[in-house]
Protein backbone atom coordinates (compact mmCIF):
# COMPACT_ATOMS: atom_id res chain seq x y z
CA UNK A 1 0.00 0.00 0.00
CA UNK A 2 1.14 3.30 -0.82
CA UNK A 3 -0.17 6.85 -0.10
CA UNK A 4 0.47 7.92 -3.16
CA UNK A 5 -2.69 8.11 -5.29
CA UNK A 6 -0.89 8.68 -8.63
CA UNK A 7 2.34 6.39 -9.54
CA UNK A 8 3.67 5.70 -13.15
CA UNK A 9 3.25 2.01 -12.03
CA UNK A 10 -0.40 2.14 -10.93
CA UNK A 11 -0.76 2.09 -15.33
CA UNK A 12 0.88 -1.86 -15.06
CA UNK A 13 -3.27 -2.02 -14.00
CA UNK A 14 -4.10 -1.40 -17.54
CA UNK A 15 -4.85 -4.96 -18.51
CA UNK A 16 -7.01 -5.38 -15.46
CA UNK A 17 -9.37 -2.90 -16.81
CA UNK A 18 -9.10 -4.17 -20.17
CA UNK A 19 -10.23 -7.60 -19.03
CA UNK A 20 -13.12 -6.03 -16.54
CA UNK A 21 -14.65 -4.03 -19.79
CA UNK A 22 -13.17 -6.36 -22.76
CA UNK A 23 -15.56 -4.58 -25.30
CA UNK A 24 -15.64 -1.28 -24.72
CA UNK A 25 -11.75 -1.38 -23.58
CA UNK A 26 -11.17 -2.59 -26.98
CA UNK A 27 -13.14 0.08 -29.28
CA UNK A 28 -11.34 2.74 -26.92
CA UNK A 29 -7.60 1.76 -27.97
CA UNK A 30 -9.60 1.18 -31.61
CA UNK A 31 -10.41 4.96 -31.46
CA UNK A 32 -6.99 6.02 -29.58
CA UNK A 33 -5.06 4.37 -32.90
CA UNK A 34 -7.64 6.14 -35.58
CA UNK A 35 -7.48 9.38 -34.05
CA UNK A 36 -3.76 9.58 -33.85
CA UNK A 37 -2.70 7.89 -37.04
CA UNK A 38 -1.03 10.37 -39.36
CA UNK A 39 -3.37 12.01 -41.73
CA UNK A 40 -3.76 15.56 -42.61
CA UNK A 41 -2.23 16.32 -39.60
CA UNK A 42 1.26 14.73 -38.19
CA UNK A 43 1.75 12.33 -35.13
CA UNK A 44 4.12 14.66 -33.65
CA UNK A 45 0.98 17.86 -34.10
CA UNK A 46 -1.47 15.36 -32.73
CA UNK A 47 1.05 14.82 -29.46
CA UNK A 48 1.62 17.79 -28.78
CA UNK A 49 -2.58 19.04 -29.10
CA UNK A 50 -2.98 15.70 -26.50
CA UNK A 51 -0.15 17.44 -23.85
CA UNK A 52 -2.39 20.82 -23.87
CA UNK A 53 -5.68 18.84 -23.79
CA UNK A 54 -4.59 16.75 -20.69
CA UNK A 55 -3.03 20.09 -18.79
CA UNK A 56 -6.58 21.00 -18.88
CA UNK A 57 -8.01 17.81 -17.77
CA UNK A 58 -5.16 17.57 -15.53
CA UNK A 59 -4.68 13.80 -15.57
CA UNK A 60 -1.12 13.17 -14.35
CA UNK A 61 -1.27 9.78 -16.02
CA UNK A 62 -2.03 10.96 -19.11
CA UNK A 63 0.35 13.83 -19.46
CA UNK A 64 3.21 11.65 -18.60
CA UNK A 65 2.24 9.36 -21.26
CA UNK A 66 1.57 12.05 -24.19
CA UNK A 67 4.48 14.50 -23.16
CA UNK A 68 6.80 11.22 -22.95
CA UNK A 69 5.54 10.20 -26.83
CA UNK A 70 5.95 13.72 -28.36
CA UNK A 71 9.64 13.86 -26.64
CA UNK A 72 10.07 10.83 -28.26
CA UNK A 73 9.30 12.41 -31.90
CA UNK A 74 11.92 15.06 -31.06
CA UNK A 75 9.48 17.16 -29.20
CA UNK A 76 10.99 20.24 -27.34
CA UNK A 77 10.45 21.45 -23.85
CA UNK A 78 9.61 25.31 -25.14
CA UNK A 79 7.02 23.51 -27.47
CA UNK A 80 5.35 21.77 -24.71
CA UNK A 81 5.36 24.94 -23.07
CA UNK A 82 3.76 26.94 -25.77
CA UNK A 83 1.26 24.68 -26.10
CA UNK A 84 -0.11 24.23 -22.45
CA UNK A 85 0.41 28.29 -22.01
CA UNK A 86 -2.65 27.88 -25.37
CA UNK A 87 -4.10 25.71 -23.44
CA UNK A 88 -4.19 28.20 -19.97
CA UNK A 89 -5.19 31.06 -22.07
CA UNK A 90 -8.50 29.48 -23.60
CA UNK A 91 -9.15 27.64 -20.10
CA UNK A 92 -8.89 31.01 -18.56
CA UNK A 93 -11.39 33.11 -21.38
CA UNK A 94 -13.99 30.39 -20.84
CA UNK A 95 -14.02 31.55 -17.89
CA UNK A 96 -14.23 35.43 -17.79
CA UNK A 97 -16.52 34.92 -21.30
CA UNK A 98 -19.35 33.20 -19.06
CA UNK A 99 -19.21 37.06 -17.09
CA UNK A 100 -21.55 38.10 -19.89
CA UNK A 101 -23.92 35.75 -18.79
CA UNK A 102 -23.48 36.84 -14.80
CA UNK A 103 -23.89 40.76 -15.82
CA UNK A 104 -27.12 39.53 -17.68
CA UNK A 105 -28.29 37.48 -14.80
CA UNK A 106 -27.76 40.00 -12.27
CA UNK A 107 -29.03 43.11 -14.19
CA UNK A 108 -32.09 40.97 -15.03
CA UNK A 109 -31.77 41.31 -19.25
CA UNK A 110 -33.76 38.95 -20.81
CA UNK A 111 -36.67 36.65 -19.45
CA UNK A 112 -36.86 32.86 -18.86
CA UNK A 113 -37.67 31.95 -22.38
CA UNK A 114 -34.63 34.04 -23.31
CA UNK A 115 -31.20 32.31 -25.10
CA UNK A 116 -28.85 32.16 -22.55
CA UNK A 117 -25.78 31.83 -25.05
CA UNK A 118 -26.08 35.04 -27.79
CA UNK A 119 -23.19 36.05 -29.71
CA UNK A 120 -24.31 39.34 -28.85
CA UNK A 121 -22.82 38.77 -25.44
CA UNK A 122 -19.33 39.59 -25.95
CA UNK A 123 -20.27 43.39 -26.75
CA UNK A 124 -21.49 42.73 -22.48
CA UNK A 125 -18.41 41.39 -22.08
CA UNK A 126 -16.59 43.89 -23.70
CA UNK A 127 -18.12 47.15 -22.96
CA UNK A 128 -19.47 45.89 -19.46
CA UNK A 129 -17.22 43.24 -17.98
CA UNK A 130 -13.83 44.47 -18.69
CA UNK A 131 -15.10 47.99 -17.56
CA UNK A 132 -15.04 46.50 -13.78
CA UNK A 133 -11.44 45.68 -13.57
CA UNK A 134 -9.85 46.83 -16.38
CA UNK A 135 -5.88 46.19 -15.01
CA UNK A 136 -7.03 42.68 -14.69
CA UNK A 137 -8.84 42.34 -18.05
CA UNK A 138 -5.68 44.12 -20.01
CA UNK A 139 -3.15 41.59 -18.18
CA UNK A 140 -5.24 38.67 -19.33
CA UNK A 141 -5.33 40.10 -22.84
CA UNK A 142 -1.61 41.26 -23.04
CA UNK A 143 -1.38 37.25 -21.96
CA UNK A 144 -3.50 36.02 -24.39
CA UNK A 145 -1.60 37.79 -27.36
CA UNK A 146 1.66 36.34 -25.93
CA UNK A 147 0.34 33.25 -25.91
CA UNK A 148 -0.55 32.91 -29.02
CA UNK A 149 2.51 34.55 -30.02
CA UNK A 150 4.19 32.49 -33.29
CA UNK A 151 7.30 30.60 -31.38
CA UNK A 152 8.90 27.47 -31.38
CA UNK A 153 5.00 26.22 -32.46
CA UNK A 154 3.34 27.64 -35.18
CA UNK A 155 -0.08 30.42 -35.61
CA UNK A 156 -2.01 27.86 -37.44
CA UNK A 157 -0.89 24.53 -34.56
CA UNK A 158 -1.75 26.96 -31.89
CA UNK A 159 -5.08 27.72 -33.34
CA UNK A 160 -6.01 24.04 -33.33
CA UNK A 161 -4.60 23.62 -29.99
CA UNK A 162 -7.45 26.57 -29.11
CA UNK A 163 -9.69 25.12 -31.27
CA UNK A 164 -9.96 21.81 -29.20
CA UNK A 165 -9.64 23.30 -26.04
CA UNK A 166 -12.80 25.46 -26.77
CA UNK A 167 -14.28 22.35 -27.45
CA UNK A 168 -13.17 19.98 -23.95
CA UNK A 169 -14.52 23.02 -22.09
CA UNK A 170 -17.70 23.23 -24.06
CA UNK A 171 -17.71 26.99 -24.74
CA UNK A 172 -19.93 27.88 -27.06
CA UNK A 173 -18.24 31.50 -27.53
CA UNK A 174 -14.91 29.76 -27.65
CA UNK A 175 -15.72 27.46 -30.09
CA UNK A 176 -17.21 30.13 -32.23
CA UNK A 177 -13.88 32.53 -32.06
CA UNK A 178 -11.47 29.75 -32.56
CA UNK A 179 -13.02 27.77 -35.12
CA UNK A 180 -13.36 31.30 -36.75
CA UNK A 181 -9.54 32.29 -36.15
CA UNK A 182 -8.74 28.56 -37.00
CA UNK A 183 -10.10 29.52 -40.46
CA UNK A 184 -8.35 32.56 -41.08
CA UNK A 185 -4.87 30.84 -40.69
CA UNK A 186 -5.42 28.49 -43.69
CA UNK A 187 -6.86 25.68 -41.39
CA UNK A 188 -9.59 23.45 -43.49
CA UNK A 189 -12.77 21.41 -41.60
CA UNK A 190 -11.06 18.28 -42.11
CA UNK A 191 -8.14 19.17 -40.43
CA UNK A 192 -9.86 20.78 -37.79
CA UNK A 193 -12.15 17.57 -37.07
CA UNK A 194 -8.90 15.57 -37.20
CA UNK A 195 -7.46 17.46 -34.05
CA UNK A 196 -10.85 17.13 -32.85
CA UNK A 197 -10.47 13.36 -32.37
CA UNK A 198 -7.33 14.14 -30.32
CA UNK A 199 -9.79 16.13 -27.73
CA UNK A 200 -12.07 13.34 -27.48
CA UNK A 201 -9.72 11.09 -27.55
CA UNK A 202 -7.79 12.50 -24.41
CA UNK A 203 -11.06 13.32 -22.49
CA UNK A 204 -12.17 9.78 -22.38
CA UNK A 205 -8.97 8.74 -21.95
CA UNK A 206 -8.29 10.38 -18.62
CA UNK A 207 -11.47 9.42 -17.43
CA UNK A 208 -11.06 5.76 -18.71
CA UNK A 209 -7.47 5.94 -17.03
CA UNK A 210 -8.51 7.02 -13.82
CA UNK A 211 -10.40 3.31 -13.33
CA UNK A 212 -7.03 2.30 -12.53
CA UNK A 213 -7.80 4.41 -9.62
CA UNK A 214 -10.81 3.28 -8.49
CA UNK A 215 -9.09 -0.75 -8.97
CA UNK A 216 -6.98 0.92 -5.52
CA UNK A 217 -9.20 1.97 -4.10
CA UNK A 218 -11.92 -1.18 -4.00
CA UNK A 219 -8.58 -3.15 -3.27
CA UNK A 220 -7.81 -0.97 0.29
CA UNK A 221 -11.54 -0.99 0.72
CA UNK A 222 -11.48 -4.91 0.86
CA UNK A 223 -8.49 -5.43 2.97
CA UNK A 224 -9.92 -2.53 5.23
CA UNK A 225 -12.79 -4.65 5.31
CA UNK A 226 -11.25 -7.86 5.84
CA UNK A 227 -8.75 -6.42 8.70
Amino acid sequence: MSDSLYKRSNLARVPELQKLIPEGATAFFQFMHQAFAPKLLSARTKELIAVAVTHVTGCPYCIDVHTGKFKGYQGTPQEAVEAVLVAGAVNAETVLFHSANAINTMSGNGGPEDPLYQTSNMDVYNNEAKLMSPAAFEAFDRFTEEAFREGSVDAKTKQLIAFVIAHVNGCAYSIDRHSRRLADVGATREEALEALLIGGVANAGYVLTHGINALNAFDQAGVAANS
